[in-house]
């Protein structure tokens, strides 16, 4: 949350409040300087958290899949999905209407194609479709209700054999949504740690309807 001296925003809001305050970022990803403009009022706007850089090195997307970057604020998980699956598609889709014409700048910046950025509420911009991987660091300060909806939709959006891959740390309840997972997911593992930061990957959910 940064609202720069004046009423704060809150970063799953459609129309931040907050003064534009552009700046430029950088980091590296499989060998390569990703480069990205970020601005006030949007989730990280000071640079990469923990927890993004934890996933986007942990995902690990196949060259041809499909990928939903849920939430995806300035494109750091969609742009180096994008990278990694030179030859799939990626949707990256976040409420904020700041933040995705910044992923929409993002991905150009990056010379990306295969990609496009949607505005709205979790699954709404997708419906109907299906990926191989969803990806998501949750607005965890939108609450509980809205985490839990990104994880009982996800099946819904997977293929078969597909993956849901989220980040978080203790105090944001994320062993509460691994538990959860467990009890509903064929095979719950964690796929890293660090700085108190985990990676759940959820894999073959009982309830998914199959394409």
């Amino acid at each position: 949350m940064d609202g720069g001296g004046e009423a704060p925003d809150h970063y799953f809001t459609e129309r931040p409040r907050s003064r534009s305050a552009r700046r430029t970022l950088r980091f590296l990803y499989r060998g390569e300087v990703l480069s990205f403009e970020v601005d006030r009022g949007i989730f990280a706007a000071s640079g990469l958290d923990p927890g993004t850089a934890l996933l986007v090195e942990a995902m690990a997307p196949g060259p041809s899949e499909a990928i939903l970057d849920l939430g995806c604020g300035w494109g750091a998980v969609g742009v180096a999905a994008a990278k990694a699956a030179p030859r799939g598609r990626v949707v990256l889709v976040d409420v904020n209407r700041r933040a995705t014409g910044l992923a929409k700048g993002n991905l150009a910046r990056n010379g990306i194609a295969g990609a496009e950025v949607r505005v709205g509420s979790l699954y709404g911009p997708v419906a109907g479709e299906r990926f191989d991987l969803i990806v998501s660091n949750p607005p965890y300060r939108a609450g509980r209700p809205t985490i839990l909806a990104l994880l009982e939709g996800a099946p819904d959006h997977l293929r078969p054999g597909g993956r849901l891959l989220i980040v978080g740390k203790g105090s944001q309840g994320i062993l509460f949504y691994q538990h959860w997972l467990e009890d509903r997911w064929e095979r719950v593992e964690v796929l890293g740690r660090g700085g108190g930061y985990r990676v759940v990957q959820a894999v073959g959910p009982p309830t998914s309807r199959q394409a």
